[in-house]
């Protein structure tokens, strides 16, 4: 099985992701002219080489209108030393050229990815859409290009129907467009949760809108290219510290970040920066099939996504394509009985298991002591949320022990491709291996053109098999 590991053991963002994923690509100039047309005005991408504590990997710069993401920073740097009494709503302490600030405070212009900039008043403009310039608009992306214009004028902004619109524009796959939307979605989530507003609130500032697409939909080609059948990275390192904002000080992992990173194992090591993006977080959530060590694997390729910030350890994310065995994984059933519980509370609390992550949750009806009918509810999750499950089912149910089961599971590999009918777009689950490829019609789309038409889903199913 063809498997792509990432270890994203000193953090992950998107810039450094997709870089590490176009060093294994074996036709590097073909793809870079194929990005270099994708219908972003004004964006290119311009692959670097870099130098990582002895390491040579790739560091992929945005250029915007021609001018590079460094070059923008040292003007902005530039305008800083030949202008520093001007005041703003956030402190200058991570923008002290005299370095006196606190190692806690670790957000310099030197910063991780030149401004790791998306917790909540960055790549995304936060509900009050404040007027500040000097909020660093974006993410993995830096775009800086307002920071040598004064620093008092009006953002514009674009909503995620704007985003959707200009990736529904671009020259690319639909399986890549409805990737590109779904990372950008789960982005939105975040910060609409961060924020305590609805998600059609929270708008992307336009300034760096088109690199931070550029970035996001680069990912999602490099991917389709590869064609990974199974997807497995370690567990995120964060990072520790804290970072400034036009707010005040936040902590890291940013608010955004750690929301996007709900269910995925992650840890803060010792480095005093912002080692995990929300915009990298997401790539990792939408793709990512497993969390965990290094599967047992023959590798082919490896490539090394450089960050421009020099830590004592290597700024890289690692990415290694190879191959291992037909997929299989270590999981646990936890099964317990109950007899007191009415149908309601059984029913949300299956629905509490599938939403925390478990992989199927079920139960069986059963004869119990006492001639009591009751239920044998089990609950089948990966070993890395055992501990999660137990909690929960003690939680929900009124059970006073439960039971552990661990067996190795088979599955194929499954993913959702995107097609376009007569009657607009609809999902098909995919699901292959171990020689099979099977093709199935998502349900809800189904239904909908059903009951649209007035028509049973058989006759749906005969009018898209007819083309």
């Amino acid at each position: 099985m063809k498997t792509l590991y990432l270890d994203c053991s000193m953090g992950a963002a998107g810039d450094m992701l997709q870089a590490a994923l176009y060093e294994l690509l074996d036709d590097k100039e073909a793809f870079l002219k194929t990005i270099q047309n994708l219908g972003l005005e004004g964006v290119t991408v311009k692959p670097i080489p870099m130098t990582k504590c002895g390491i040579l990997g790739t560091h992929m710069d945005v250029l915007v209108n021609g001018e590079s993401e460094g070059e923008m920073r040292e003007a902005h740097e530039h305008h800083h030393d030949h202008d520093h009494h001007h005041d703003h709503e956030h402190s200058h302490d991570d923008h002290n050229h005299e370095h006196t600030h606190s190692h806690d405070d670790d957000h310099s212009h030197d910063d991780y990815h030149e401004h790791s900039h998306n917790h909540e008043c960055h790549e995304l403009a936060d509900h009050t859409h404040e007027t500040h310039t000097h909020e660093h608009d974006n993410d993995d992306h830096h775009s800086h290009h307002d920071h040598d214009h004064h620093h008092e004028h009006h953002h514009h902004h674009a909503s995620m129907k704007d985003i959707e619109n200009i990736i529904d524009g671009l020259d690319v796959s639909d399986n890549v467009k409805a990737n590109a939307k779904k990372v950008y979605a789960l982005i939105a989530e975040a910060e609409s949760h961060a924020h305590g507003v609805d998600v059609s609130e929270i708008h992307f500032h336009e300034v760096g809108t088109m690199d931070a697409i550029a970035d996001v939909t680069i990912n999602c080609m490099l991917l389709e290219e590869l064609k990974p059948e199974k997807i497995v990275a370690s567990p995120v390192n964060v990072g520790s510290g804290h970072v400034h904002c036009a707010h005040g000080i936040i902590p890291v992992p940013a608010p955004a970040t750690a929301y996007i990173l709900k269910g995925i194992p992650m840890y803060s090591g010792h480095i005093k920066s912002e080692l995990c993006t929300p915009t990298g977080a997401a790539l990792l959530k939408n793709f990512v099939d497993s969390f965990g060590e290094m599967p047992v694997m023959t590798v082919g390729k490896i490539g090394y996504g450089m960050g421009r910030k020099d830590f004592e350890q290597a700024n890289c994310v690692r990415a290694f394509l190879g191959d291992t065995k037909e997929d299989s994984e270590m999981i646990v059933e936890l099964s317990c009985n109950v007899d007191d519980m009415t149908p309601e509370k059984i029913g949300f609390a299956t629905e509490e298991f599938l939403k925390s992550g478990a992989l199927e949750a079920y139960t069986i009806p059963v004869g119990m002591k006492k001639s009591r009918p009751g239920i044998l509810l089990s609950v089948i999750c990966r070993e890395d949320k055992k501990d999660t499950m137990v909690e929960l089912i003690f939680k929900h149910t009124t059970t006073l022990g439960i039971r552990e089961n661990v067996s190795r599971r088979y599955a194929l590999k499954r993913e959702i491709i995107t097609k376009d009918t007569k009657f607009g777009n609809i999902r098909i689950k995919r699901s292959e291996g171990f020689g099979v490829t099977r093709e199935k019609i998502e349900y809800e789309d189904l239904a909908r053109i059903a009951r649209e038409e007035n028509i049973s889903i058989e006759e749906v199913e005969r009018l898209l098999a007819d083309k």
